[in-house]
């Protein structure tokens, strides 16, 4: 096979107002036009400025609860492990959840922090006022943290095979 011939075109020409321009000759549009006015570069913007980060405000007080419960309100529990269950309103704590409790013996509901988004307040009212839960607060409720041991499971078996050996004059 020959090798192709580059084919040679015509220069460009545009029509405009019934005139013949060289494409040279035609105002440039778009991109092209601000390249053109800024030397054949196109111009950098400045970035964005980040916006600051939002502060955020401590909470000094309590949630607002629903006007409707008080302490010793009965409540149904809407979610969870124990949904459909009556319990017993005791107090808000500092976090903002409602401390209930079933009595235990009676329906199996121990002593729980609810959300009150979680409940709905019913108009049967229960007299707690003999009921003395100011030691119940969040740390009540909050998980002791175990220390961890020090991994010295490999160290413990090198030393064990060692008394093997040694003990029975054979060596592994």
């Amino acid at each position: 096979m020959a090798p192709k011939t580059p084919k040679v075109s015509k220069p460009r020409s545009c029509s405009r107002n019934w005139q013949v321009f060289e494409v040279s000759d035609v105002p440039q549009e778009g991109l092209w036009a601000i390249k053109a006015k800024n030397g054949g570069v196109f111009p950098k913007h400045d970035p964005k400025p980040k916006p600051a980060a939002p502060v955020e405000k401590p909470r000094n007080s309590i949630r607002q609860m629903m006007a409707s419960i008080t302490p010793g309100t009965v409540l149904i529990i809407l979610a969870g492990r124990f949904k459909g269950k009556r319990v017993v309103f005791l107090k808000q704590l500092s976090s903002g959840l409602l401390l209930v409790t079933g009595p235990f013996k009676i329906n199996g509901v121990p002593l729980r922090r609810v959300n009150q988004s979680y409940v709905i307040a019913t108009s049967t009212k229960v007299d707690v006022s003999g009921i003395n839960v100011d030691k119940f607060d969040d740390k009540y409720f909050a998980k002791q943290a175990e220390k961890k041991k020090k991994k010295e499971r490999a160290s413990s078996l090198s030393r064990e095979r060692g008394k093997e050996c040694t003990s029975t004059g054979e060596e592994g």
